[in-house]
């Protein structure tokens, strides 16, 4: 016996719910859960790692899919995958409120996490451990975005702690070697970027040992490759200068 089934039906199970409002309709597509966080922050970048099919619904449940012409006239386009993706990355995603509260307190705790790893207190340099930037994090009632990655919300944190506690992130400790003829006007237009000169040697090159914050790593090795032609480098040495031990309050 033959089950008559709709054309624009489709069942799914076990499924995320992406749900979208648009030019007056709700459209909605249907993923694999734990993907759509993982595709927002970035460590997912194959689409058909999230998506349980490429179709739009305008109900998931019900397996009722989009109708052409009111998806072509709510996105100004009849690609799906496009589709897919502007609402995997505008649209809200659907679950349960129990689940809602668990991702919020694992992004809570990665978030601090991320801190933790990235931060010294600048007066002893040493690192805070994760409970206590958690605490901090609760003091300021910092409330986690749950489309935003986590490494853009840490940043946010520790520009937010800053006007409540002793918190700076890690210097990087670094070496650089500037061709002689370069060396003094180089020299000059790196100062701004460096927090602590440590030591200068001046033989055919100037070497110089140097703190820096690490936001400005990116600046100061584009500005030494440029202004020195691929003549100059750069070294790392040390990711994080910190001192043994946690730091307590």
């Amino acid at each position: 016996m033959s089950i008559f089934t709709p054309t624009n039906q489709i069942r799914l199970t076990n499924v995320a719910v992406v749900r979208m409002k648009k030019g007056g309709k709700r459209f909605e597509i249907a993923c694999y859960k734990n993907k759509v966080m993982s595709w927002r922050t970035g460590a997912e970048k194959d689409l058909d790692e999230v998506l349980q099919t490429n179709s739009v619904f305008i109900n998931v449940s019900k397996g009722q899919t989009a109708k052409k012409e009111d998806l072509s006239k709510a996105f100004g386009t009849e690609d799906l995958t496009e589709i897919c993706k502007q609402i995997l990355s505008k649209g809200e995603l659907q679950v349960s409120d129990k689940e809602r509260q668990c991702q919020l307190e694992t992004m809570f705790r990665d978030i601090a996490t991320i801190v933790a790893d990235m931060c010294v207190n600048p007066d002893t340099k040493r690192p805070y451990t994760v409970n206590l930037i958690e605490r901090a994090m609760k003091d300021i009632h910092y409330s986690v975005k749950p489309n935003k990655s986590t490494k853009q919300q840490a940043l946010e944190v520790i520009r937010q702690l800053k006007e409540t506690m002793q918190i700076q992130r890690a210097h990087m400790r670094l070496r650089l070697v500037l061709p002689a003829k370069e060396a003094k006007r180089l020299k000059e237009k790196l100062k701004p970027l460096l927090q602590v000169v440590e030591s200068e040697d001046f033989d055919e090159n100037l070497e110089m040992m140097c703190l820096i914050d690490p936001g400005f790593y990116r600046e100061i090795d584009e500005l030494i490759r440029c202004e020195t032609k691929g003549r100059g480098s750069l070294e790392v040495l040390s990711l994080k200068d910190v001192e043994e031990g946690d730091e307590k309050l």
